[in-house]
């Protein structure tokens, strides 16, 4: 008996898992983040159950079309990034390496496949970037110096030296018309110097930007960026020793406010340029973090 095509068309029925309703509700963003809150916590396994819930990351249901009266007008599907990526490394903190592997290659694809449907507009989107920058400039925020840093560390990262230059001058210019918005004197004076050693270290002139960095750590021993930062430009003046130094220094002086995952992260690569015993060194570190640390600390950045 022949098949005739359907003539209507069956509304989609949402699952009843709690995640994937929220999933599917305008509080998206905030599941996805409490997800992360899970990975964090090093509850793996409950965080592989929730995903495996979802099934297929690009089923229909989890497509803006298929839900017009919560998205109206938009397209796509509406999975973060994170959550893909979350998705694809889980099964590798439950001893599954051949399966994370094989989710790698597949979010590869899908990154390719993006990148392929909108990379003519990446250009626009950083024309656009350039022209919000400009219209924060002109607004309010002309008053708030760390935010106008930051976009000009957006304009370092997407290659606009020109106008990371405009846009720390402009801090310094804030400074000097006492304008500091909620920074101290001293917070406004490190965040001065730390703009322009970001410009040296783009330049490659570690030597000027090592320097700007001591007279951010001399006002404030406490300047985690700049002791981090410090510590990065003399590896890349090849003295390993002295940048090792820097790092640990700070956390021992300073362990609640050093002590974050990053630094631990470039103290350790540090340590594997620097020693043949490295995993030792890395152990006896990972020791003292386990004493230290609070319980959301992800050990695992010691790579041991």
């Amino acid at each position: 008996m022949a098949l005739s095509p359907a003539t209507t068309v069956e509304p989609v029925r949402l699952p009843q898992r709690p995640l994937l309703r929220a999933l599917v509700s305008p509080r998206a963003c905030h599941s996805s983040s409490w997800r992360s809150i899970l990975d964090k916590l090093r509850r793996y396994g409950d965080v592989s159950e929730e995903l495996a819930s979802l099934e297929d990351l690009d089923h229909s249901i989890y497509q803006y079309e298929s839900h017009p009266d919560v998205y109206p007008g938009r397209s796509g599907s509406m999975i973060p990034f994170a959550l893909r990526w979350i998705h694809a490394e889980i099964p590798l903190k439950l001893g599954k390496r051949q399966e994370t592997l094989d989710r790698l290659y597949t979010l590869l694809d899908f990154a390719r496949t993006r990148v392929d449907e909108k990379g003519s507009r990446g250009w626009g989107f950083l024309r656009m970037c350039g022209r919000g920058g400009r219209q924060l400039l002109s607004g309010r925020c002309r008053d708030d110096p760390a935010l106008v840093s930051k976009l000009g560390c957006i304009q370092l990262q997407i290659g606009d030296l020109e106008g990371a230059k405009a846009s720390f001058e402009l801090v310094e210019k804030m400074g000097k018309e006492e304008r500091l918005g909620s920074l101290s004197e001293i917070e406004f004076k490190n965040l001065v110097n730390r703009n322009k050693a970001l410009v040296y270290l783009v330049g490659k002139d570690y030597v000027s930007a090592v320097r700007e960095y001591e007279e951010c750590i001399e006002r404030d021993g406490s300047d985690v960026v700049a002791i981090n930062n410090k510590a990065l430009c003399l590896m890349y003046l090849r003295d390993l020793s002295d940048s090792i130094k820097v790092l640990e220094n700070a956390l021992e002086r300073v362990p609640t406010i050093a002590l974050n995952e990053t630094l631990v992260v470039n103290l350790c690569s540090m340590y594997e340029l620097a020693y043949v015993n490295h995993s030792d060194i890395k152990r006896t570190l990972s020791n003292w973090i386990a004493r230290v640390a609070p319980d959301d600390f992800d050990s695992s950045c010691t790579r041991i």
